[in-house]
């Protein structure tokens, strides 16, 4: 296999992101990417001439209509987005009126007043989502007014199509993985603030403020957008004309898709993802995660003629959510419910001793709709590997957590088996976290995991009195997870409600189907389907998250007939809209696909 990332991916200033791992390039041949391999970035095709690149044919596009509203998510680099669009207009030697969105916010001071509620306690990294709406941050928008003495007008900036204007919007999006290494290289600011802060700060402020408004924001100015444009390389964009994206979108959306992951290392991180998947960067330290369908901070990426376009995930839930989820939509909204996502420890270390909130918690602290429910299926593991879940049957809450809070004090480690029980993991195994679980997984494993959505609600306990990769403690949660925690989970009664049963429910001698039941207050199910050759299968009106997690390749064709071919480990979605499928086994030997869908 060609490798791709010497040949294509060149890293921006160091001033602007600050990562290890690759931004996905503007062009990519798709004859670099091995078929049958994990790609790193998946993309669907739409044909020839429907993504254009550079400022200069955007340019034209804006020359053509004389008048134009340029807005986007946070995080753009504007400056560099008006910059590269002007060049282009000096040289036609047109004369325009920019007029900038930050000139028209509130002033900082007010701007934080406003925001502070919904940050919590400064040490704490959690917040609760905002009630507040983009226009809140903006002065009387009526004084904006066009100049007809020159050539052209043009908004730009965060919140342009507030702007009361019936002119064509230009809509720049930016992957959430780019938004939080240009935030740890100090290079993007949080809304309306002129300043950076510590990387953790900034993130909760994004995620409970900024993203929650600039999601409502695209959401509702969705059909008035005439053109989409990737603003994730400081030197250069892609666009297309949002009728095109529509028409990808609604055919994703009765079909198959899948998402672009992205990875991090972290203090626990481990080595298999290095190993086993092409075109990383390996020059780190580790990969703790990979971001498979983490859908809040995943996005679609398109082709045309080799140029690549991203879209954050929720373009498809915003426009086309009841072909997605179907029977489920109504409950659901906007929000795709089930996550996969990668914890590496193999060859790496312990996860912090956790647990996650109740529902009630959840809901009533951090605005969440739905709470962090959670499984660990071992994709893959060593010999030692374990996962720690649920209690010891002789469990003394009072002296656990007094334990707990004198290691914090005093950096002294802790027999943390005295406490919580450690199961020998195994592949193919699926051990079932509900919310208020003791849990860890230990070193040894690639933990493919199966959650609900919810992903930043995690309250350590213990964690192995360790230094974090920026050479700092990780922040400790003993009171929330005291709030949380439920030490009926002991015992016996790990064994029978916490390790799921496999149950053979479906098949012959070519084909089986199991059920891997999950825990009563889990909402989504897991089955594993083996088969030779080729099987098909029903959505009945339910979105299907599969993963090959046996075998080399498996290859789809939805009812409508849409083809693909996914490699080991890499995650695809059918929409419950797709009706049915069928699946064809491209290796030797049996394959074994996991598929969650909701109850």
């Amino acid at each position: 296999m060609q490798n791709i990332s010497n040949k294509l991916n060149v890293l921006p200033d160091c001033q602007l992101r600050k990562t290890q791992q690759y931004l996905m390039p503007p062009q990519l041949d798709a004859d670099a990417i091995a078929q049958g391999v994990y790609n790193i970035y998946p993309s669907a095709h739409l044909g020839s001439g429907k993504i254009f690149n550079g400022f200069e044919s955007l340019a034209t596009y804006i020359v053509d209509n004389k008048t134009v509203l340029i807005d986007g998510y946070g995080g753009v680099f504007w400056a560099q987005i008006k910059e590269g669009l002007q060049q282009h207009f000096d040289r036609l030697n047109i004369s325009v009126n920019w007029i900038e969105m930050a000139g028209y916010l509130k002033n900082e001071a007010e701007i934080e007043e406003m925001v502070s509620p919904f940050l919590g306690e400064a040490s704490s990294v959690w917040g609760t989502k905002t009630k507040l709406v983009l226009s809140d941050l903006f002065n009387d928008l009526s004084a904006i007014r066009k100049d007809n003495t020159c050539s052209l007008n043009v908004v730009i900036g965060t919140g342009a199509a507030l702007c009361d204007w019936d002119e064509p919007v230009i809509y720049f999006d930016i992957p959430k993985n780019e938004i939080q290494f240009r935030m740890r290289a100090g290079s993007v600011t949080n809304l309306g603030s002129s300043k950076t802060a510590e990387p953790a700060q900034m993130y909760k402020r994004f995620y409970f403020v900024d993203w929650v408004m600039l999601n409502q924001h695209k959401k509702q100015i969705l059909n008035r957008i005439a053109v989409i444009a990737d603003a994730q390389w400081p030197d250069t964009i892609n666009w297309m004309y949002q009728t095109d994206l529509s028409e990808v979108l609604q055919k994703l959306s009765q079909s198959v898709f899948r998402v672009r992951p992205w990875f991090e290392p972290g203090a626990w991180g481990g080595q298999w993802m290095k190993q086993h998947i092409p075109n990383l960067n390996t020059d780190v330290v580790n990969l703790a995660w990979s971001f498979e369908l983490i859908v809040p901070e995943n996005g679609l990426v398109f082709e045309s003629d080799g140029n690549l376009l991203e879209v954050s995930f929720d373009t498809l839930m915003f426009s086309n959510n009841q072909n997605v989820l179907g029977k489920h939509a109504d409950k659901f909204g906007d929000e795709f419910p089930i996550r996969f996502d990668f914890l590496d420890t193999y060859q790496g270390g312990n996860l912090s001793i956790q647990c996650h909130p109740r529902l009630k918690y959840i809901r009533e602290n951090f605005g969440e709709t739905i709470t962090q429910d959670e499984t660990y299926y071992i994709l893959d593991c060593d010999d030692k590997a374990s996962v720690y879940l649920g209690f010891q049957d002789d469990i003394d809450p009072d002296k656990f957590k007094t334990t707990l809070y004198d290691s914090q004090a005093t950096g002294k480690a802790i027999d943390i088996e005295k406490y919580v029980q450690v199961h020998h993991a195994q592949k193919h195994d699926l051990y079932l976290i509900p919310n208020g679980t003791v849990h860890s997984a230990g070193a040894g494993n690639l933990v493919l995991e199966i959650s609900a959505t919810p992903y930043i609600f995690t309250f350590k306990m213990y964690d192995w009195v360790r230094l974090d990769l920026d050479g700092k403690p990780r922040p400790i949660n003993i009171d929330h997870a005291f709030n949380n925690l439920d030490f009926d989970r002991k015992g016996e009664r790990v064994q029978q409600e916490l390790i799921s049963k496999p149950k053979i429910i479906g098949g012959d001698q070519h084909y089986q189907l199991i059920h891997l039941p999950t825990h009563t207050d889990h909402f989504y199910d897991v089955h594993r389907i083996e088969f030779d050759d080729t099987i098909k299968v029903e959505t009945d009106e339910s979105c299907h998250v599969l993963m090959l997690v046996e075998g080399q390749s498996v290859s789809i064709e939805t009812a409508d007939g849409s083809t693909q071919t996914f490699a080991y480990a890499e995650t695809f979605v059918v929409p419950a809209a797709a009706k049915s499928y069928r699946l064809k086994n491209r290796g030797n030997g049996r394959a074994k696909v996991i598929k969650a869908f909701l109850k």
